[in-house]
């Protein structure tokens, strides 16, 4: 199992424990968080605050099985179905949420981080893309200038700076999160839920484009992304050719 669960009569505060990977989210990891919002959905639970132990929200995918097609498939999957969750989401972050550790926080519904948090999407430092959804999310969650910067030049972006430009709502620890949560759960549960739909509905699910995905398949199976992985783990400046 790698998720500590806490789960009270309206709220549930689910931390992914892989500190020894800093929370990299591997397959298992994937199906054990699908799992665990189908479990809250039938428990009708109100709120979901997703956090990372030991100082650390996700570093990002975990990088020993990234390349498989299973995993970007069910990386995809979750985050719509967190986006979609019936229960109100809030990301808790602390320390690094990179790559799929940001694609996880911007899915959720709510962001409350530490100012010293560092949030971004290094794709381009590992020669890799991401997919359409995550972009479309980004450039809602976070703003169009955000989502360049941390696209086109792997910009990352501090917890207070992001809170300074409306993409984290507020500054606090996972203590302040669960705050929210609860008052969130004393809420009329049925206008929140009317207007989580509304919202959805103003911000509906992009279709995949064939440019896209040529785009992304592309930078997915080039040599590139072979070196980023060996500059990553090496600890190295990656040599990318483009090919």
């Amino acid at each position: 199992m790698t998720l500590k669960l806490e789960w009270s009569e309206s709220v549930l505060v689910a931390t992914i424990n892989r500190p020894e990977r800093k929370n990299a989210v591997d397959q298992q990891t994937l199906e054990e968080l699908a799992r665990v919002l189908e479990q809250a959905s039938e428990r009708e639970t109100r709120v979901i605050v997703l956090t990372g132990a030991a100082e650390t929200f996700c570093s990002g995918a975990d990088l020993s099985g990234v390349r498989e097609t299973l995993f970007t498939e069910a990386l995809h999957k979750f985050l719509i179905q967190l986006a979609t969750s019936p229960s109100v989401t809030i990301a808790a972050i602390d320390g690094h949420a990179l790559g799929a550790g940001a694609q996880l926080a911007v899915s959720c519904d709510l962001r409350v981080a530490t100012a010293r948090s560092i949030i971004g999407v290094p794709a381009a430092r590992l020669g890799l893309v991401v997919n359409h959804w995550t972009v479309e999310r980004l450039t809602r969650e976070f703003s169009w200038p955000v989502a360049r910067a941390m696209l086109l030049a792997a910009q990352n972006y501090s917890g207070a700076e992001l809170a300074s430009l409306g993409g984290v709502h507020r500054i606090g620890n996972l203590e302040h999160a669960c705050a929210w949560a609860n008052e969130i759960a004393m809420l009329a549960p049925l206008s929140v839920a009317g207007h989580k739909v509304a919202l959805s509905a103003s911000s509906p699910t992009p279709s995949v484009d064939e440019l896209v995905r040529w785009s992304r398949d592309r930078a997915w199976a080039s040599k590139d992304v072979e070196e980023g992985r060996a500059a990553f783990l090496e600890k190295r400046a990656p040599k990318f050719r483009g090919n």
